[in-house]
């Protein structure tokens, strides 16, 4: 092979692998990814015409054990106006996920990130946080943090005004 045809297979190449490996752009105001597209364990609730609210939590982190049962609250309260909550682990483990799942039973869909593809991808800053998407899933805010009933009463003063934004 010549020189000049092994350049460009290298430079096609390392194009493609930037591209599979590049970061999600999640900019509030732009569509967020599909969730489908990580293949994430566990079942996903369908999104289209929903408010959904995006968690990314783990195990370990003692402000996502302390949103879970406000989110569950939450995720009973505002499913029948058509809000949807998925919890995205980023557990790399089965067992301290199962074993978390089982204590606190949310009521609310949750999944693994087992292969980190899709906290890879979307990066958030911290644990907790989460995305809050519109009902044509366009993300409208990004919350870092849970810190008790106050912030959980913001998140959900959010929820509802896109709940009532005419579609």
């Amino acid at each position: 092979m010549s020189y000049l045809k092994k350049t460009t297979l290298v430079c096609l190449l390392g194009l493609v692998w930037g591209a599979l490996t590049a970061s999600a752009e999640v900019k509030v105001g732009t569509p967020f990814p599909e969730l489908a597209t990580f293949a994430l364990e566990g079942t996903l609730p369908p999104r289209d015409g929903r408010v959904v609210l995006i968690d990314f939590w783990a195990t370990w982190c003692a402000p996502c054990k302390a949103s879970f049962p406000f989110y569950s609250a939450l995720q009973t309260e505002l499913a029948p106006r058509g809000f949807t909550l998925i919890a995205v682990s980023v557990d790399k483990k089965a067992a301290p996920f199962d074993e978390f799942v089982k204590r606190f039973a949310p009521t609310f869909a949750t999944v693994r990130d087992g292969k980190q593809a899709m906290v890879a991808a979307i990066q958030p800053p911290a644990m907790p946080t989460c995305y809050l998407l519109d009902r044509k899933g366009v993300l409208r805010l990004v919350h870092s943090g849970f810190h008790g009933d106050a912030d959980g009463q913001k998140l959900r003063a959010e929820i509802i005004k896109l709940l009532e934004e005419k579609p």
